[in-house]
């Protein structure tokens, strides 16, 4: 019998069309505790995800469809939408196997949940994940109707979900997007939106790194190293603020070739840029001050932690910790302070959120989150959950979570807990017949 959460995203898909099953969801019943597959050819994904105790947590519904003329894999996960719609980016991406897209949703979305609780975002999480090497997705001239494709995807969840720009998408894609669905942020400003998030995600980060020094009694970030894991669309800006800062080293990471060229962006600043094969973690064992990572997650685990040599760990990577309930406590009896990237990398979901409402340039909303006058900024929420951890004992990851968990289950003030309600008449209208 075939194990269908092992097949590689390419071989799933040519089993779905096998079976003629172009859509398919699996979602989470409360009344009966389980999970509801809506074709029995999918009820061995159902028992995997119900058996999960790491990644799975009653994810409200995953909807995936094998998309129509451009063959890609594309999936909407949503995890709690309490304090409203589900929202956060769509990532483009390689994935080995089937479990492996399924469980990057997984993260990602609860990840998102907690982001937007702690940011005192009336939203709640999910996320959107597409498998590069299916279908056309190597075809340069399919990508448009790649996204577009994923923006009808949206549009047919019925505003469950709000999507934005995540890892391997662009501005430009979510145009393509965003002329198929208004359930969609980060459009180009020509289109009304405010674009590339990723600016104000490196400001927040930079927010969470001054919180942990003042912590810890080390001063500014004047004079400090800093290593940089991805010096992609968070990385770069991130570099250019920590010069601001007076920061006196940078060593940068990265997969793509390209970045080499970085240094000639920065004249006179002290910047290394490494090119290195996918999974390689190498640069996180530099002796610096601060270990950033800010490309993909579960960097640190018990392989990579041991020989972390930097006294704090923030960057804007989601999901950072390959597992939860194991390697903060790792980082901590290490002596290394770890932000977990919910707390610190906000910004650009904010960003997406007020999109809706307007512009004002410079955006009050926005430096309030990024100063330090209001209790809920990044900065002072950081340096609550720091204190409390020294107080406690307990991780700073753990207090995180914990505040981030209760402040998720508020209910929406005007629409309550409406996205449950519209995946619950997606099942029962049968979505996944389109």
């Amino acid at each position: 019998m075939t194990d269908i959460a092992q097949l590689s995203p390419a071989d799933f898909c040519a089993w779905l069309t096998e079976r003629q099953i172009r859509r398919f969801s699996l979602v989470w019943d409360e009344e009966a505790g389980s999970v509801r597959a809506s074709h029995l050819d999918l009820a061995p994904l159902a028992a995997l995800l119900e058996s999960d105790r790491r990644d799975f947590d009653r994810h409200e519904g995953i909807f995936v469809q094998v998309a129509p003329e451009t063959g890609v894999l594309q999936a909407a996960v949503i995890h709690r939408t309490c304090r409203g719609q589900g929202a956060g980016g769509v990532r483009f991406w390689r994935y080995d196997t089937v479990e492996g897209f399924l469980r990057d949703g997984l993260r990602l979305a609860r990840g998102m949940t907690h982001k937007n609780a702690l940011a005192g975002l009336w939203w709640g999480g999910g996320k959107g994940v597409m498998a590069r090497e299916t279908g056309s997705s190597g075809d340069v001239g399919a990508r448009r109707r790649i996204y577009e494709e994923y923006g009808e995807l949206i549009t047919s969840l019925q505003g469950c979900y709000v999507t934005a720009e995540d890892v391997g998408t662009a501005v430009e894609d979510m145009a393509a997007v965003f002329s198929k669905t208004r359930f969609t942020t980060c459009i180009p400003p020509r289109l009304g939106g405010s674009g590339n998030p990723s600016v104000p995600t490196a400001r927040g980060v930079v927010r969470g790194m001054e919180a942990a020094l003042a912590h810890l009694g080390r001063g500014s970030l004047h004079g400090k190293t800093v290593a940089v894991q991805g010096l992609g669309h968070v990385g770069e800006p991130l570099i250019g603020f920590l010069r601001e800062k007076g920061v006196a080293r940078v060593i940068g990471s990265d997969i793509d070739p390209s970045r080499r060229d970085l240094p000639a962006l920065f004249p006179g600043f002290d910047l290394e840029v490494r090119i290195g094969e996918r999974g390689d973690n190498s640069i996180l064992f530099e002796p610096a001050d601060i270990v950033a990572p800010c490309a993909t997650g579960g960097v640190l685990n018990p392989r990579t932690i041991p020989q972390i040599r930097a006294a704090v760990v923030c960057g804007a990577a989601n999901n950072q910790l390959e597992d939860p309930e194991r390697d903060d406590t790792l980082l901590q009896e290490r002596g290394i302070l770890y932000l977990p990237d919910f707390l610190v990398n906000r910004m650009g979901i904010v960003n997406c959120a007020d999109e809706q409402y307007g512009f004002v340039d410079p955006d009050p909303r926005i430096e309030a989150h990024l100063g330090d006058t209001w209790d809920n900024s990044v900065y002072n929420l950081a340096l609550q959950v720091l204190e409390q951890s020294r107080r406690t004992g307990a991780t700073p990851a753990r207090v995180a979570l914990g505040l981030a968990e209760e402040r998720s289950r508020e209910l929406h003030p005007l629409w309550g807990h409406r996205g449950a309600q519209i995946i619950r008449s997606l099942v029962r209208s049968g979505w996944e017949k389109g």
